[in-house]
């Protein structure tokens, strides 16, 4: 391979991002590291729209600001909006990417990735990132109860 420039690894991680916090940096960390040395690392910042959809309520932070904030890290090359339409096909397609890394937290969107590369018979590994730190401050779910838990006293 001397003499010949050898193609980056990009790693497509995925998420919501909202109260952007440390577990969300070692996870994207990670999956960066999943794709190997100089691999390039694309996030796509779920929509305020899949959000609502899939946890029922939106997001604290407006999409526009959760991207530009996951963007802004030092670790990821690229953040962009998710489709409105999500489908997991259309997604790698799009981008191609060598690795998929889902989080701890992510076992519906691991499933969805799991199908589209055996039935499409994608080229893609799947890296699952584990957990990160104490328990207590690692969803930004639980980042909120503690803010408002504060208040209270």
């Amino acid at each position: 391979m001397v003499g010949k420039a050898r193609k980056k690894k990009v790693v497509l991680a995925s998420g919501t991002f909202d109260l952007l916090h440390f577990g969300h940096v070692k996870y994207l960390e990670e999956a960066k590291g999943a794709g190997g040395k100089n691999a390039d690392l694309i996030v796509i910042v779920a929509r305020d729209s899949t959000v609502k959809k899939r946890k029922g309520k939106k997001p604290v932070m407006p999409e526009d600001q959760r991207r530009s904030l996951v963007e802004s890290l030092k670790v990821v090359n690229e953040a962009i909006l998710g489709f409105e339409d999500f489908s997991i096909d259309k997604v790698i397609e799009k981008i191609g990417p060598d690795v998929i890394a889902v989080g701890h937290d992510q076992e519906g969107i691991e499933r969805e990735v799991q199908k589209a590369v055996a039935e499409k018979r994608f080229n893609v590994q799947i890296a699952r990132i584990g957990r990160f730190g104490k328990k207590e401050l690692d969803s930004s779910s639980k980042i909120m109860r503690k803010i408002v838990e504060s208040f209270k006293r």
